[in-house]
C-alpha cells in the first residue's frame, strides 16, 4: 500500500539484511548519517532475519525504515521484492547498496543528480573504494566495469587480481558495461521493467546480467566517481572458495548464453570450453582437485540450466556488447595491471 508523504524524497536507499547483526552497529550508521534527507531514505529490508538483527534496528536506528520479510527470499529476490515495494511507494530510483558499504557525507547527491540530467542512463555506480585499505580500490567494481570478448569481467581498477591504488586516475564521469552491485543505483520503473536480478544466479555477476538487460532496453550504464563508498566485501566467499569458482564459472555461461548475439554465441561458447578446460588442468596439475571439480559440475549444470533459458528477444540488437580484446592475453602475456593501459 502506497503511504501519502509529500515529503518523500527521490531515492530509496535499500539494504538488504540477514542475519546482518554484525555488520548493521559497523556500517549502518555512516549511511544513516552521511544520506542527505532531502535525496534519500534509508531502508534496511529485512530478509527473514533470525538474529536480533531486527531488535537491534526498532532499538537503535528509529530513522531508519524497516521493511520486513517473513521468510529468506535469498539475495536477488530479496531485492527484487524490496523494489517493487520501493515502486509502490513511488521511489523514482533506488540504490541497492550492500550491507558492508561505508558512505561519507554527501555520497548521494552526485548520484541522483547525473541520473536527474541524463535521462538516458538506465544505471550508475559510485567510486568503490576498499574499506580494509582506503588507498585502493575495491574489487567489486572499482571505478565502473567492463567485459572482454570471452564474457571475463575486469574494471578500471581491477584487472583479475591486481586492485590498483586510487590516485583520482579514474576520477572522470564515464559510461561504461556494468555497474556494481555493492552500491546499484537504478530507475525503479526500468529495474522491474528489466526483470530485476536473475533469483537463479544465486550470487555473483548477477548485477552484470542485469545490466546487460539494461544496455538491451536502449540505456547506459555509467559511473560518477564524484560519488564515492568503502566497501568492506568479499565477506561471504574467499576467492580461492570451490563454491565461488562453480558460480563464477557457471553464471558467467549463463551470462553469454542468455545475452549474447546469437551470431556470436556459437564461436564465444567454445572460446570458453577450451579457456575452461586449460583452467581446469591449472587447478588439476596444482593438486587443486576441489576447484578443478568445481569447474566440472559448473558446465555440467550449465547445460542443465541454460534449457530453462530463453534467449534475450532484443540480444541482436547489441552488436558489440563486448570488448573486442582478449583480457587474459593482455594480463598474463602482455603483463598489463593497470586498466589505464588498455587504452579503453
Amino acid at each position: 500500500m502506497k503511504t501519502d508523504d509529500s515529503r518523500r524524497p527521490i531515492c530509496a536507499v535499500i539494504i538488504l539484511n540477514w542475519n546482518g547483526k554484525k555488520l548493521l552497529p559497523k556500517y549502518l550508521p555512516s549511511v544513516a548519517e552521511g544520506t542527505n534527507p532531502a535525496f534519500g531514505r534509508v531502508i534496511v529490508a529485512d530478509n527473514g532475519s533470525t538474529d536480533s538483527s531486527v531488535q537491534l534496528l526498532e532499538r537503535d536506528f528509529p530513522g531508519v525504515e524497516l521493511l520486513r520479510f517473513t521468510e529468506n527470499h535469498g539475495f536477488a529476490e530479496g531485492y527484487n521484492k524490496a523494489l517493487r515495494w520501493a515502486m509502490e511507494q513511488g521511489y523514482k530510483y533506488t540504490v541497492l547498496l550492500n550491507s558492508d558499504v561505508r558512505t561519507p557525507a554527501g555520497w548521494l547527491e552526485p548520484l541522483v543528480e547525473y541520473m536527474e540530467r541524463h535521462p538516458g542512463c538506465g544505471a550508475c555506480q559510485p567510486k568503490l573504494l576498499s574499506d580494509a585499505e582506503p588507498g585502493k580500490f575495491e574489487y567489486a567494481g572499482a571505478s565502473g566495469g567492463f567485459i572482454d570478448r570471452n564474457g571475463y569481467p575486469f574494471c578500471r581498477g581491477r584487472i583479475f587480481a591486481e586492485v590498483e591504488a586510487d590516485n583520482g586516475q579514474y576520477d572522470d564521469v564515464r559510461p561504461v558495461f556494468w555497474a556494481s552491485g555493492a552500491a546499484l543505483m537504478v530507475p525503479t520503473a526500468l529495474y522491474l521493467e528489466a526483470g530485476g536480478l536473475d533469483a537463479g544466479f544465486f550470487a555473483h555477476m548477477e548485477e552484470i546480467d542485469l545490466c546487460w538487460r539494461i544496455h538491451l532496453k536502449g540505456k547506459e550504464i555509467a559511473v560518477v566517481p564524484q560519488s564515492h563508498v568503502y566497501h568492506l566485501g568479499g565477506g561471504s566467499l574467499p576467492a580461492s572458495n570451490p563454491r565461488k569458482t562453480y558460480l563464477n564459472f557457471r553464471n558467467n555461461l549463463l551470462l553469454l548464453h542468455k545475452n549474447l548475439p546469437a551470431a556470436d554465441l556459437r564461436a564465444t561458447l567454445l572460446r570458453r570450453r577450451l579457456l575452461d578446460t586449460v583452467a581446469w588442468l591449472k587447478f588439476t596439475a596444482s593438486f587443486d582437485f576441489a576447484n578443478a571439480a568445481a569447474i566440472l559440475r559448473a558446465h555440467r549444470d550449465f547445460r542443465r540450466m541454460r534449457r530453462d533459458y530463453t534467449a534475450h528477444p532484443s540480444r541482436n540488437l547489441l552488436r558489440e556488447p563486448m570488448q573486442r580484446r582478449n583480457i587474459l592475453i593482455d594480463h598474463y602475456l602482455r603483463r598489463i595491471k593497470r586498466f589505464s593501459q588498455l587504452s579503453i
